[in-house]
């Protein structure tokens, strides 16, 4: 694709990927806060748990008994649906590994939820992923990975070299120290040195429900001649690509190199960061603002 298109083609991809969803959704509330999202035929499916679950026209909320609760009473109740759900197929990406929610990050949760349900109950989940940059050349380039076509969510997309969901109990640093090795063989000390850029937020509408989540971005200048080396059978692909190369891959919207959209926002808000675009280019304008939206929802 040519520079003049480029950035027209990357802004129509993603603004069409984080376009308001269309189905109408009732907030879950617990505490006085919104914690969740539904939509209206997984709102309706709730109402087979009377115990656990309150579902008005306007809103879900915790059964009378639960609504002040503590949160592992909570968490205990909600995972029973969890199992349900999962044993009639709803719950195709279980994880076994639990994510905290609250109305913001790293308040006291008001229940503790199996990753796979996160969409399906539309709640706000948060990760760390880090642009892998090979800065010692002439040419900057970026390392991207391929993710397994095992996985459940984006089976073999290119994705950020370093990405993953954050656990209860976890730190942003902590989860990022933790998935450089597993996914890319990064060594604990190097990976501390990575900088922090702030965040961009996904928010769209997917077969498995609503994806609300905050991605905190970081950039690592890898040491000269470092070659990725996954631990975890979770990439099968590492490729190293110069910023057109990357940019083009973002534009990209069919056949096998197709990015993931939260790692198509991190390339895209380091390939600004480091001038990739020319500020004069067309389409640059309305990608910036872009990336700001998305940074801003977060």
């Amino acid at each position: 694709m040519n520079g003049a298109s480029i950035l027209p083609a990357i802004h129509a991809r993603l603004a069409g990927a984080l376009a308001a969803p269309h189905p109408r959704y009732r907030p879950w509330e617990v505490d006085g806060g919104e914690i969740g999202w539904l939509d209206d035929n997984r709102a309706l499916r709730l109402c087979d748990w009377p115990r656990v679950f309150a579902v008005s026209a306007d809103a879900v909320r915790f059964a009378a008994d639960l609504a002040k609760a503590p949160a592992g009473e909570r968490s205990a109740a909600v995972a029973e649906v969890a199992l349900a759900l999962r044993a009639d197929g709803e719950l195709p990406a279980w994880r076994d590994e639990r994510y905290a929610v609250a109305a913001t990050f790293g308040a006291p949760p008001a229940l503790l939820l199996e990753r796979g349900a996160a969409r399906w109950f539309g709640v706000r989940t948060y990760a760390a992923h880090v642009n892998g940059l090979a800065l010692e050349g002439r040419v900057p380039k970026l390392w991207l990975a391929r993710r397994s076509a095992a996985k459940a969510i984006d089976p073999g997309r290119l994705d950020n070299l370093v990405g993953g969901g954050i656990a209860a109990g976890e730190t942003v640093r902590g989860t990022l120290v933790r998935e450089a090795w597993e996914e890319a063989g990064i060594a604990a000390a190097v990976a501390k040195a990575s900088q922090s850029f702030g965040a961009v937020h996904v928010r769209r509408a997917l077969p498995d429900g609503l994806q609300d989540e905050t991605v905190f971005v970081h950039d690592l200048a890898l040491p000269a001649g470092f070659t990725p080396a996954n631990q975890d059978g979770e990439a099968t692909e590492h490729r190293e690509v110069d910023f057109a190369a990357a940019a083009n891959l973002l534009a990209n919207t069919e056949g096998a190199d197709v990015m993931t959209i939260d790692a198509s926002l991190v390339t895209l808000d380091c390939l600004i960061r480091h001038a990739a675009f020319a500020a004069d280019a067309p389409g640059y304008a309305d990608i910036v603002a872009l990336r700001s939206a998305a940074a801003a929802r977060g």
